[in-house]
């Protein structure tokens, strides 16, 4: 236990009731299969003709992006879309771009994810600890969302090379993933997918802001829905997610397996097979006596278990877990007041 080198990449995302079980050339690390395009090419079409067409995703005049950006090198890539690095032509500011092949909205419930992905993003937009969507456009070959580039790369890759964290620094990074959580609840959204590689550094520096990234199966909410689809990431699921009936706690759930994960290195629940993962994580056994939780306190503990209890009900809240890594009530009035700013800003425009 402890060892860096225990950490899986998410081999499975789940979507829907089935897997993609696929490996090898031209699939995600995650185990998604995506083929290899290079950049989203311009519209045959005159730039006059495309812009006075509709697109079907996003219900507005369609825009070839190119015109507007330079795109680069792939930054990564993800079930339906591909990240680049692109360059504004006029302020040469640095942005990633996430090109999502129109081919692959094969039906209306594919046409959908990206329409709320996108309706999500901009309703989040505002908080330091999320991506912020910049821009989206529509051709008739993608869609592209322009997001803030976050140059330090994914938490999952820092985990990897340190091993595991301090009790300080994982409580620092754990704080600000809930926080998000936090605040996509108070605003009616389930991100319904945590895991190390949807949070991206800002910079390369080791004080660097998090920020969440990949709303792709993010849905809102009210108080008291419940969900039956099974999505998310193998290693982070909740059981009540695997039993088909869960609400907004399942997002708490995976907080605690990334905390678990940076305080050891490993994951709490582990196996040679999907299912066999599945069936850990329903057993509900967490190791806390291997290397190195005997030198983690007590405390610490305490709010990983409390974050993985099997019955959502007893969970601790974005709030509660917020709490005890004692956040400042300067800090949670900046939140509520952020919140309401949200809130009202959107009355006014209607």
């Amino acid at each position: 236990m402890g060892n860096c080198n225990g950490l899986p990449s998410s081999q499975t995302q789940l979507h829907s009731t089935t897997a993609d079980p696929d490996t090898g050339p031209g699939h995600h690390p995650n185990g998604l299969k995506i083929d290899p395009p290079g950049p989203p090419r311009p519209s045959s079409s005159a730039t006059s003709a495309t812009s006075s067409s509709v697109g079907r995703v996003l219900g507005k005049p369609m825009e070839d992006v190119r015109n507007t950006y330079i795109f680069g090198r792939e930054l990564g890539r993800g079930q339906f879309g591909i990240t680049y690095l692109v360059t504004h032509k006029y302020t040469k500011q640095q942005f990633a771009c996430k090109s999502i092949s129109s081919r692959k909205l094969i039906n209306r419930d594919d046409v959908e994810d990206v329409r709320r992905e996108v309706q999500i993003m901009h309703h989040l937009t505002g908080h330091r600890n999320i991506v912020e969507l910049k821009g989206a456009y529509e051709d008739r070959h993608s869609v592209n969302l322009i997001m803030d580039l976050c140059a330090g790369g994914e938490l999952f890759d820092r985990i990897i090379a340190k091993g595991h964290y301090s009790e300080r620094a994982a409580a620092n990074l754990c704080r600000q993933m809930v926080t998000v959580v936090h605040y996509c609840h108070s605003m009616g959204v389930m991100h319904r997918d945590l895991k190390p590689e949807n949070f991206l550094f800002s910079s390369s520096a080791e004080d660097s802001p998090l920020k969440a990234t990949d709303f792709g199966l993010s849905v809102f909410f009210k108080p008291g829905d419940v969900f039956k689809d099974l999505v998310g990431s193998a290693y982070y699921v909740a059981p009540e997610v695997l039993r088909r009936n869960y609400g907004a706690e399942a997002d708490i759930w995976s907080a605690g397996v990334i905390l678990y994960i940076l305080l050891s290195g490993v994951p709490p629940f582990w196996g040679e097979t999907e299912q066999s993962i599945f069936d850990a994580i329903l057993r509900g056994h967490i190791d806390f006596s291997s290397d190195p939780w005997p030198n983690i306190s007590s405390s610490a503990k305490d709010i990983v278990k409390k974050m993985l209890r099997a019955d959502p009900k007893e969970r601790l809240s974005a709030a509660e877990v917020l709490s005890k890594f004692l956040i400042p009530k300067k800090t949670l009035q900046t939140l509520a007041d952020l919140l309401y700013s949200q809130i009202f800003a959107r009355f006014l425009t209607g």
